[in-house]
């Protein structure tokens, strides 16, 4: 199968109509194989706007050690005690509910980061299984939301691993740069991977451009045709704008809808809501 062929059949192999019964959320896994490129930024306010804006109880969960996640949601959100993510994944806690955490905004639970997630990284490697550690433990938590974002590390090792193992799909931020590009290649690699090997129907939900900078056009315009070309239906219509607003909600701990709700970056990312709740089949109730 040619690679056009193959692009074609990820993209048109989508993720299935929403379950009912226990296993009712959606989960979609936020994976870049490398940092910077708005990872974090997209999977915290996408959450967000999933949960205000397209009124679904949706669940953000941090697979990164650096645990920005919780530093973006700071104002709104305050961890608590008892076990931890790295603990549910090491057999130590009976499952993922037990450290789902409420936060200040209607709709938004969070299950923060911890410390001990890199080395869990490295015990889970001699684990038997240890591609659906994390699939197992979120078996509850499908039954409790709309929707489950997995915000993975900036690389593709055990943790990611799990996340996509765990999702029904995946969406891939991707930066006006040949290294996120190339970053792109890699992890769709990745997901043929899983889809071949481990025999899980994961869908690609989109690959999101993102940092678009009016001010750099040429480059921005070089990398989006390279995205067309090689990627085209996969191509999500919303564009990520570079927004200063986005980096001064991360500084202050809230999403960018409490900072600057009609600002560039704002509007982006309730477009994506929109799209994201289209794509996954999740009915939106205004």
């Amino acid at each position: 199968m040619s690679l056009s062929d193959r692009i074609l059949k990820m993209a048109g192999l989508g993720p299935s109509p929403s379950p009912s019964g226990p296993a009712r959320a959606r989960v979609l896994a936020v994976a870049a194989q490398k940092g910077g490129v708005g990872k974090t930024t997209t999977a915290v306010n996408l959450a967000v706007a999933l949960a205000r804006f397209q009124n679904l109880r949706t669940l953000l969960i941090d697979l990164d050690g650096q645990g920005h996640v919780a530093t973006s949601l700071a104002a709104v959100f305050q961890d608590g005690t008892g076990p931890s993510l790295s603990d549910i994944l090491l057999g130590h806690g009976r499952d993922l509910t037990e450290i789902v955490h409420p936060t200040r905004i209607e709709n938004l639970y969070l299950t923060p980061s911890d410390k001990g997630l890199a080395a869990a990284e490295g015990i889970l490697s001699g684990r038997i299984g240890k591609e659906f550690l994390l699939r197992g433990t979120l078996k509850q938590a499908r039954a409790g939301f709309d929707v489950i974002v997995l915000d993975c590390p900036p690389n593709l090792g055990n943790l990611t691993l799990n996340a996509l193992a765990a999702s029904d799909s995946c969406l891939v931020p991707c930066d006006m740069s040949a290294l996120s590009l190339a970053g792109v290649i890699d992890l769709l690699a990745v997901v043929e991977t899983i889809r071949d090997r481990l025999g899980h129907d994961l869908g690609v939900l989109g690959i999101l451009p993102t940092r678009i900078d009016r001010r750099n056009s040429r480059v921005t315009r070089h990398v989006m045709d390279e995205l067309a070309a090689l990627y085209g239906p996969m191509l999500m219509d919303t564009r990520i704008p570079v927004n200063s607003a986005l980096a001064r909600a991360q500084m202050a701990g809230v999403p960018v809808f409490d900072l600057d709700a009609s600002g560039t970056g704002a509007n982006a990312y309730r477009d994506l809501a929109d799209e994201v709740a289209f794509r996954m089949g999740l009915a939106a109730t205004r």
